[in-house]
């Protein structure tokens, strides 16, 4: 085994594990008593046995094992903990010998704790008259589920917590009679407690799995059923969406998705769902946005509920992503996981590809891959850009380390460089080999090498030979394009949003698929993927040509400027990717100092007629990033809110603010977001009419806002309406029932024009008022906001032990908020502030995050230094600036 992880030592080997949880305490202290039975195979003869607790008290520890004819019991003499390491030793005073099978049985005593970690308990305020055997306290009652991704199954019980430590599982759990338990198997029985008024509820023999992708949960839950259209075994299988009691009517348009994708990923990876049901779990507290757990899929509640009347329609898009995301983890990391956390990406990454596939298979007319592009191809860019950046795979030394690396860059380039792959192998030819490799490490553990193996057989290419750059390597590279009489050279460099690359930093020679498109019909010029530093590409169509046809490579690229004037000429004959793709390189280069501002905004005035929602939500993003950048020179600030204003004008009029019964989803969401541009930039009867809409609302006619236009709406109203607006959505925050109301309350509060307001929302939102989960939308929001963004800092400098203590019980939290709150900043100073304030403190946990935070204000800072002037200059010439 390579030496650079920390792993458990190889002495025994897990292969089953029995596990009861009983006797549990709702209410504080919310313990609970557990005893697990782990079959084992001693593989050499020791003293000691070590494996995973984390925040558990072990009672007692006893080994029996036949060695020979002799069946021999004994009780471990030492128990010794490891709290950093988070390693349990049992002692034995005599050696164990040799065995094929011993029994390990550990009784121990765990907390069902409130850090959306291990075992854990969520609150919510029920809707409905509940069942009596429910946890509760005043209004909140309570539900209990695990999260055990990455490394919390130890502080549920005590376990081999390594994900190549494979083993089967047996679980029963002793609850209240009226409540109901779920796990990854079906129920198997249930019998009567010794306890009064419960029952002990066990679950099939489960096969073998890693022991972060075992669940289980109980409470006051109901369902709704539907079946699987394919017949596994000569059985279709039953999909369910559990809830808390009241809500279980929102699971329709999951479960719907559900059942359609298990037969789709059933057919494309040639392999059947491995297990015989599907549970989809929605959970009121929950750090992530979902967990994989096999058989037992947990969500927040905004990923997987979504109500017709009420809902926004970005949470349909949202649902059933997610929902498709979880489910193709449960081949691709489930029944095949992965060796260990360094290649996490391959998990997250390919999931993240298969699940927009999935979603494509089911809603063509969404245009996803356009949704890729502007939504993740652009982030995994953005972080991808800096020097803080990191390579895909990463050496992962223990598994307290992983967390920090479920980042966009496993997830975003990982899936980016996946569909790159795909799109040059042919997406057949790319599943088939997927298959293959599932085929070939069902229930056991592989690496990417196995993956890229699989893929070369089917292909008949040197998959490896072009995938390890991208891979193994930090970054990702430009195509800088110069241009003669029919024929273009191209050289390939490394880009860094700071610009100055230095030669130490540009090593690396990526595979590039060039996707030319050229001549009147934008035809492909079918070139080689260009596979040295420089090269020309000759015979090509120069009167119009465009490199990475529907931005299926995973690079940027840099055009002369006159071809960026040319190409706003003939935006008709781009793609929705294409132009995608030109706004977010042009808007990159001119961070970079690769390009120029002013070449930016004069590319973006021939969108003004543009008539798709995913080019507008490129253009508008882009546009903000500049706005933000330059907010702190007035003249240039109310130049560009000018310059946004027309560009959206006359696009904002015809699309209105009325919903046909025809309306696409697209539309729709377009609507929504030129509303709320428009109202946010100064628009005046946009304004008005977002104001008499809010009014209307707040005096009791809840169908005065279209349910998709509340965002734009309670935006507006908060930015021109003072205290009185920010204090009636705070109040929609504390009163909604719609399972979106909070989060769009709170991405709207932070719209609040003085600092005040501003300090006055932190502070009620870290009063208890807000769940720890969205915390981070109440940083994001405010930092967003070039007119309150100081207020954030300040907060976090004088609440820091408070913060650290609410948060740092799940890192994750913590480290989101953090990243989200201070990442806007645009001068040197304030990365200086920042970087002397965190000097002296330990920042175990969320370090990745304050890097990316001051490299990300660094290139912030030096952007707006830089091409401030050129801004001022374009926008007095062209009318925008006075």
């Amino acid at each position: 085994m390579s030496s650079d992880r920390d792993i458990l030592p190889s002495d025994v080997k897990p292969s089953n594990y029995g596990l009861s949880i009983f006797d549990l305490k709702v209410g504080e202290p919310w313990t609970y008593q557990g005893t697990v039975a782990i079959d084992l195979e001693v593989k050499k003869s020791t003293k000691s046995i070590t494996l995973n607790t984390f925040k558990l008290k072990v009672h007692s520890a006893e080994l029996s094992s036949e060695a020979g004819k002799t069946a021999s019991s004994t009780k471990a003499s030492d128990i010794s903990y490891d709290e950093k390491n988070q390693r349990c030793t049992f002692t034995f005073d005599q050696a164990l010998p040799k065995s094929p099978k011993a029994v390990l049985s550990i009784s121990f005593e765990g907390t069902m704790n409130g850090d959306m970690a291990g075992f854990y308990r969520s609150k919510y305020k029920p809707t409905v008259e509940p069942s009596k055997g429910v946890a509760k306290d005043g209004e909140n009652h309570y539900m209990f589920s695990t999260q055990f991704e990455s490394s919390d199954a130890r502080r549920a019980f005590p376990c081999f917590d390594e994900p190549n430590l494979k083993a089967s599982f047996d679980f029963d759990i002793e609850i209240p009679d009226d409540l109901v338990a779920l796990s990854n198997m079906g129920e198997k029985e249930v019998k009567k407690s010794k306890k009064e008024g419960h029952k002990i509820v066990s679950f099939e023999h489960a096969p073998p799995m890693s022991t972060y992708l075992l669940a289980w949960a109980f409470g006051d839950f109901e369902y709704i059923e539907d079946f699987t259209r394919r017949k596994y075994n000569g059985k279709a299988l039953p999909v369910r969406v559990y809830t808390t009691r009241g809500l279980k009517e929102q699971g329709k348009l999951a479960l719907e998705s559900a059942h359609q994708v298990v037969d789709y990923f059933s057919e494309v990876f040639r392999i059947d769902y491995p297990l015989p049901k599907v549970d989809l779990l929605a959970v009121h507290e929950f750090s992530h946005g979902a967990m994989e757990n096999w058989g037992l899929i947990t969500y927040r509640t905004t990923a997987l509920l979504f109500d017709e009347a009420v809902s926004d329609q970005k949470y349909r898009n949202r649902v059933v992503y997610v929902v498709a995301h979880e489910l193709a983890h449960q081949w691709f990391g489930n029944l095949v996981t992965m060796d260990w956390w360094n290649e996490l990406w391959l998990n997250e990454g390919f999931a993240t590809w298969v699940g927009w596939l999935a979603v494509d298979h089911l809603h063509p007319d969404w245009d996803v891959w356009g949704q890729f592009v502007t939504e993740g191809m652009q982030m995994a860019f953005q972080l991808d850009s800096l020097r803080t950046s990191h390579p895909i795979e990463v050496p992962v030394r223990n598994a307290l380390e992983v967390d920090q690396i479920f980042d966009h860059i496993s997830y975003l380039k990982g899936s980016s460089v996946i569909r790159m792959l795909a799109a040059h192998l042919g997406v057949k030819v790319f599943l088939k080999g997927v298959g293959d490799y599932l085929q070939a490490h069902t229930y056991g553990n592989a690496r990417t090498s196995d993956l890229w193996d699989a893929l070369s057989k089917a292909s008949g290419e040197d998959v490896t030979a072009f995938m390890d750059p991208w891979i193994r390597k930090i970054g990702f590279p430009v195509v800088t394009v110069a241009e003669e009489p029919g024929q273009i050279s191209v050289k390939q460099s490394r880009f860094l949003s700071a610009g100055e690359v230095t030669p130490e930093e540009d090593e690396t020679t990526w595979w590039i698929p060039i996707g030319l498109k050229t001549g009147p019909q934008a035809t492909d010029a079918k070139r080689e993927p260009l596979t040295v530093k420089e090269d020309t590409y000759r015979d090509i169509d120069t009167s119009f040509y465009k490199l990475n046809a529907d931005q299926t490579g995973f690079y940027r690229t840099n055009l002369p400027p006159q071809r960026l004037v040319e190409l706003s000429k003939s935006l008709d004959k781009l793609s929705v990717s294409d132009k995608i793709g030109l706004v977010g390189d042009a808007a990159a280069m001119a961070i970079a100092g690769e390009g120029t501002t002013p070449a930016v905004l004069s590319f973006m005035e021939g969108f003004a007629t543009e008539t798709n929602y995913l080019v507008w939500s490129e253009v508008l993003s882009s546009l903000a990033k500049i706005r933000s950048t330059f907010s702190s020179d007035a003249q240039v600030s109310e130049g560009l809110r000018h310059f946004t204003l027309k560009l959206v004008t006359a696009a904002t009029h015809k699309v209105g603010w009325s919903f046909g019964p025809h309306d696409d989803y697209l539309l729709g969401q377009m609507r929504a977001l030129l509303i709320a541009t428009a109202g946010l930039m100064g628009h005046e009867s946009t304004v008005a009419e977002a104001q008499k809409e809010f009014k209307a609302y707040l005096g009791g006619d809840k169908k005065a806002i279209h349910p998709s236009l509340r965002s734009a709406v309670y935006k507006i109203a908060v930015k021109n309406g003072g205290a009185e607006a920010y204090k009636a959505v705070q109040n929609e925050f504390l009163t909604t029932t719609a399972v979106d109301g909070k989060e769009l309350a709170l991405s709207s509060m932070g719209f609040v024009q003085s600092q005040e307001l501003a300090k006055e929302y932190l502070s009620w939102a870290f009063s208890g008022n807000v769940a720890i989960q969205d915390v981070h939308t109440v940083g994001g929001s405010l930092s967003g906001n070039s007119k309150v963004r100081d207020a954030v800092w300040a907060y976090v400098k004088e609440n820091f032990p408070m913060l650290h203590k609410k948060l740092g019980g799940n890192m994750v939290v913590l480290e989101r908020f953090l990243r989200v709150s201070l990442n806007k900043f645009t001068s040197f100073e304030m990365e200086e502030d920042i970087e002397a304030f965190f000097k002296d403190k330990d920042n175990a946990g969320y370090d990745r995050g304050l890097a990316v935070v001051n490299d990300t204000v660094k290139g912030n800072a030096r952007y707006r230094e830089r091409d401030v002037e050129v801004v001022r200059e374009w926008l007095l010439a062209h009318g925008y600036a006075k």
